[in-house]
């Protein structure tokens, strides 16, 4: 792979970039078309378990048939890379930087595979999986702990927007522990309080130097965290949902996830454990073991689960290397997602955006009335925003196409699988027939978030009515709420005709009166 272009030396810019992350237990690559506001959009993944830090000893050592895995992985990822004509980017972790013999590696995935791999440093691991995070996670503004346990090592870092406050790469890993305490997945009580103790011990120094360190959330990025975080759910009767961003695994829950582990010896009896990745069963309790000790150590409660790590970190940092420029802020992850969803399937952006505006202001006049708050506020703008993107597939029944596009689509990144379904049925419901049990996906939702949909949806159904022309005559909205009755005036330039959006307006308002027990009146202001 040629070195990226200087910002001196411009070059064509890449439509397609691919990430490979080498790391102890796994060989990961994603492939991602280049969209606008520093977003990506996943074509494919190909992920294999190579096992390179299988050897002995203290990971100073790649065994040969470990490295002949490898290179036949990356072989692999670079077939697939040049049949998409992607740029491709590889950095390797632990396993590769803590071996003596990683030259003869390195040579081997140039010369035979035809990758140039990039071994990284612990700090820059830490920094690139960070980045990566603040794709998945409107986390941005908040303080936040981030903790991932590769298959070598743990990154644990601090920071707030583009600061990172504290940064360390510690020798703990799902597969270090495994060889260390549980050889041929074998586990005791005697060898859980052993590695307990051993991690305890690893965590010390960070602790000293993190203790004081504030964070609002805490953040779980790696495979190991999303496998407990699954089987907790499975424990308790739950299945997984689509996307496991942004879901929470409580420290609670992870402790009886643990005991379900260190209670099957062998790996066997734990490939039988209900919503476990067979493929991570005779490693998983080594790295639970790191997770649970860092949450003890930190006094971390619970952790929000990230899709996204180092992989989508070194495809936003290539990214920037190759423009030549330096990174800016993703406080406003949420919003680029849904606009870039609503570039791809909405030919009339311009009437989505302005009935999005008379939502919000129907939301902030009425919204505390109908029980809703300021989180409900984005993810009713969201809704409003996406309501035709079924369009792209027909017009015909578009408002249940545009709940299969939403639901389905991998581009809203920073959303909970939650959120995304509420936002998805704000969408279905825009139109034709009211929210009703007898539909199965509004049936699955909580009283609380059925009542939170029928409230938006009756809010944004006046909207649409009020842009009936798509031509954005109402500027902005008068609301009075006298408690029985409630008068809306539409506010558009002098002499405008208004009288088309407040007929639409008023013929649509039937179910927003039923949602307030009030009556409603739609007129156009004096």
């Amino acid at each position: 792979m040629a070195p990226p272009p200087g910002p001196s030396t411009p070059s064509p810019f890449p439509e397609v970039l691919a990430a490979i992350d080498i790391g102890t237990n796994s060989v990961h690559m994603v492939v991602a078309r280049v969209a606008g506001n520093d977003r990506f959009e996943v074509i494919t993944r190909l992920k294999e378990m190579v096992r390179l830090g299988s050897g002995q000893g203290e990971m100073k050592h790649l065994e040969p048939d470990a490295i002949d895995r490898a290179v036949a992985a990356l072989t692999r990822c670079r077939q697939l890379a040049d049949s998409l004509d992607a740029t491709v980017f590889a950095v390797a972790t632990s396993a590769v930087r803590e071996a003596r013999n990683a030259g003869d590696f390195l040579v081997r995935a140039r010369e035979e595979a035809g990758v140039d791999v990039e071994v990284i440093a612990g700090h820059e691991e830490a920094r690139l999986i960070r980045l990566g995070v603040l794709q998945a996670l409107p986390v941005w503004d908040k303080d936040m702990v981030l903790v991932d346990v590769g298959g070598g090592s743990t990154e644990i870092v601090f920071g707030r927007g583009e600061e990172v406050t504290y940064a360390r790469s510690i020798k703990l890993g799902s597969l270090r522990m495994t060889r260390s305490f549980f050889p041929d997945g074998a586990a005791s009580p005697k060898a859980v309080a052993e590695c307990r103790r051993f991690v305890q011990g690893r965590l010390a120094p960070m602790l000293r130097d993190a203790v004081n360190l504030p964070f609002e959330v805490a953040v779980a990025s790696s495979g190991t965290a999303e496998s407990l975080a699954v089987m907790a759910l499975a424990r308790s009767g739950d299945t997984a949902p689509q996307t496991m961003n942004g879901a929470v695994l409580t420290r609670k829950a992870l402790g009886k996830v643990i005991d379900d582990l260190a209670g099957a010896p062998t790996t066997e009896e734990r490939r039988q454990l209900p919503g476990i990745d067979v493929a991570r069963a005779d490693i998983l309790l080594g790295g639970a073991i790191v997770i649970e000790q860092v949450c003890d150590a930190l006094g971390i409660d619970e952790l929000v689960i990230s899709e996204y790590a180092l992989r989508e970190g070194v495809l936003l940092d290539g990214l920037h290397r190759l423009r030549g420029g330096s990174l800016h802020h993703l406080s406003q992850l949420r919003e680029a997602s849904v606009h870039h969803l609503i570039e791809l399937c909405d030919d009339d952006p311009a009437h989505s955006v302005q009935v999005a505006a008379l939502a919000l202001q129907l939301h902030d006049a009425l919204g505390e009335r109908l029980g809703l708050g300021d989180a409900d506020r984005e993810l009713l703008e969201a809704g409003a925003l996406l309501a035709n993107v079924g369009l792209f597939i027909s017009h015909s029944g578009h408002h249940k196409h545009s709940y299969y596009v939403i639901r389905n689509s991998e581009h809203l990144m920073g959303f909970t699988d939650r959120e995304i379904e509420i936002i998805a049925q704000v969408a279905r419901y825009h139109r034709k027939g009211r929210p009703a049990e007898k539909h199965l996906e509004f049936a699955a939702l909580s009283s609380e978030d059925q009542a939170r949909v029928r409230a938006m949806v009756s809010m944004l159904r006046v909207a649409i009515g009020m842009d009936r022309n798509h031509d954005g005559a109402v500027e902005r909205l008068n609301v009075k709420d006298e408690g029985d009755h409630v008068r809306i005036e539409l506010v558009g330039e002098p002499d405008a005709d208004l009288s088309l959006e407040v007929y639409a307006a008023n013929e649509r308002c039937n179910m927003l009166a039923d949602q307030l027990g009030a009556t409603v009146e739609i007129v156009a202001a004096d």
